[in-house]
């Protein structure tokens, strides 16, 4: 496209869900709440994780990491879009759209590898126990840990670096609530072929390898809990590893329906519904699925509030 002459775009300005006001009041108090329980709920396990010594094994600390991650996997794009339901005009300058941009696809890269790193863990737990200690020492369990961190930052700095030469000469509307890929490349008025296939294959690759390392991993545990003698082995052998694969199908099943596809005109409305599963309930559910359905987790949290509680109660004596 031409763009002599055409005024260079400085800011964007979101369009959110709807024009009408009470749809995006009602909306607005949904997404705080569901906001509010997705930070309280993820920074309780970090802190469960921080005071009870007997989980601080790897297993829980890398659920510590991936709570630590949703609090700022949400908070990327949550406040804006709390902003779009009580304001019709919300503005992102350009610049602190492709921030949102690089740390929204950073997080969610991050997420990728560490639920593969989780899965590989959960596999060395249950198909090598004698060598569990040996492969997974603590040593190695940071080092995991780190790499899914600076895997996940690196990952998307190449179509970061190619957005950014991009050019916005108008519209300046983004049909989206957060700066996602698809439509900041509607909005420009460059040729976005190479970045948009550059994107597409950087997060493919990410998506895919981390989907089929996860799933390789479940089905040698699967292989095992099957050669188990009884089913209450079984039973017990795969409760261990449950919360992790229902946060896995969760969490795949949405990303890989909106992120792993050729570049394409896509429908925006679909898109930013499938958004607000992986990006606002997504940080939410897995707090709740690690908390209810973990038996370590629920006993430590009891210890904990046990141990608040006598601590109160000597005080107020005390006194």
């Amino acid at each position: 496209m031409d763009v002599t002459n055409q005024t260079t775009v400085t800011q964007f300005i979101f369009l959110g869900f709807s024009d009408v006001f009470y749809l995006r009041l009602t909306l607005f108090v949904i997404f705080l709440t569901v906001y509010l329980l997705s930070l309280m709920g993820n920074t309780l396990i970090i802190f469960i994780v921080l005071m009870d010594i007997t989980l601080q094994t790897p297993m829980y600390i890398f659920l510590g990491n991936l709570s630590f991650l949703e609090i700022w996997y949400i908070t990327t794009t949550v406040p804006k879009l709390l902003a779009t339901c009580l304001s019709q005009v919300v503005t992102i300058s350009v610049s602190g759209c492709l921030t949102q941009y690089y740390f929204f696809f950073s997080l969610g890269a991050t997420e990728c590898i560490l639920l593969a790193v989780m899965a590989y863990d959960r596999y060395l737990a249950i198909c090598s126990p004698l060598r569990y200690s040996l492969l997974m020492s603590l040593q190695m369990c940071l080092w995991f840990s780190a790499g899914s961190w600076i895997g996940g930052f690196i990952a998307p700095l190449p179509p970061t670096i190619l957005i950014s030469h991009l050019n916005f000469c108008g519209p300046h509307k983004i049909n989206h609530f957060f700066c996602d890929s698809d439509p900041i490349f509607e909005l420009s008025c460059s040729d976005t072929f190479l970045v948009e296939t550059l994107g597409y294959t950087c997060t493919s690759i990410v998506i895919l390898s981390s989907f089929l390392l996860t799933m390789s991993s479940y089905g040698y545990i699967v292989v095992t809990i099957i050669r188990l003698s009884s089913q209450k082995a079984q039973k017990k052998t795969f409760s261990t590893c449950a919360s992790h694969l229902t946060v896995v199908t969760i969490y795949y099943a949405t990303i890989i329906f909106a992120y792993v596809h050729p570049p394409a005109k896509h429908n925006f409305t679909i898109g930013k519904v499938i958004s607000v599963f992986y990006c606002v309930v997504t940080p939410l559910v897995n707090p709740l699925i690690y908390t209810l359905r973990n038996k370590d987790v629920k006993t430590a949290f009891r210890k904990v509030l046990e141990r608040k509680r006598l601590i109160f109660t000597r005080n107020l004596q005390r006194i």
